[in-house]
């Protein structure tokens, strides 16, 4: 595995496993299935409702709580200080550990700087190793980094070959954080696995159109969780770094970007609307 160094000197792998829509009650055997064939650095929420199989495929593992670098995040449900704070001892008590290694506000609403305030002072008193944000845009990226005590280590962001983010990565790292993707497949959205580019990339280093993205994003300095619920995909995902991509070929790749969203956007008020309903 390799690594990313954040701002404050933790090492953090560059590849690890997501668990969102991963089902409860199939959580546990398919995070036992990633540390089987080698993750260990595992991406859950509060809002995924499957911290507590995180947590049993962690303990019974068997192996030393060091070896993992386990992330969740605040939901906007609990944003706020009072909220968030207990919040962060509900996700420690549901993934059975003293600490968590990177904890993350997963959407810019609610009340952030107080979820901020209650994440600085866990950081602090050693429940978390990092903090930082996930989906946000470079406005309140840049709002919070300007007015936080401790600023956000790492930012976690819809990023792949066809969204790359390049605008929002030059904020990133002129703030010192962290680019995390999250979905590096676009979902299969954009008929991304299709791509006859990615294809044909792919296909000079005998390797499949998801490869070939993963090592795109994690050549551009980009942390990858991808998610699968299958444990030969798992295995093909983490084959990543035994090639390296020309510059050629991620100049190519670069050329894919639309600037579009696979998903939706935090600026469309319908977008914050349903999110922020979610929150209440």
């Amino acid at each position: 595995m390799e690594y990313i160094t954040l701002a404050n000197g933790v090492k953090m792998p560059l590849l690890g496993y997501g668990v969102y829509q991963v089902d409860p009650a199939e959580c546990e055997r398919c995070v036992t299935d990633a540390i089987a064939v080698g993750y260990r650095s595992i991406d859950t929420a509060q809002a995924y409702h499957n911290e507590e199989g995180v947590g049993n495929a962690v303990r019974k593992s068997g192996l030393p709580r060091e070896d993992f670098f386990l992330t969740t995040k605040v939901w906007i449900s609990n944003g706020g200080y009072e909220k968030a704070k207990a919040s962060i001892d509900e996700s420690l008590a549901k993934l059975q550990t003293d600490y968590i290694d990177l904890l993350l506000i997963h959407q810019p609403f609610n009340d952030y700087y107080g979820t901020w305030r209650a994440m600085e002072e866990a950081y602090k008193a050693g429940k978390l190793r990092a903090i930082g944000v996930s989906n946000f845009y470079p406005d309140r990226l840049i709002d919070l980094c300007q007015f936080s005590e401790i600023k956000p280590m790492v930012n976690q962001v819809e990023t792949h070959a066809l969204f790359q983010q390049a605008a929002a990565h030059e904020v990133m790292a002129k703030y010192g954080v962290v680019h995390e993707s999250w979905g590096p497949f676009a979902e299969g959205r954009k008929d991304f696995f299709t791509n006859p580019t990615l294809q044909a990339i792919g296909a000079k280093y005998g390797k499949s159109v998801a490869q070939t993205a993963l090592r795109f994003l994690i050549q551009s300095d980009v942390v990858v969780i991808p998610k699968s619920t299958h444990k030969e995909r798992m295995v093909e995902n983490l084959d990543v770094f035994d090639f390296q991509l020309s510059q050629e070929d991620m100049v190519a790749i670069r050329a894919l970007d639309d600037g579009q969203s696979a998903f939706f956007s935090h600026y469309d008020p319908a977008t914050v609307e349903f999110l922020t309903s979610l929150g209440r």
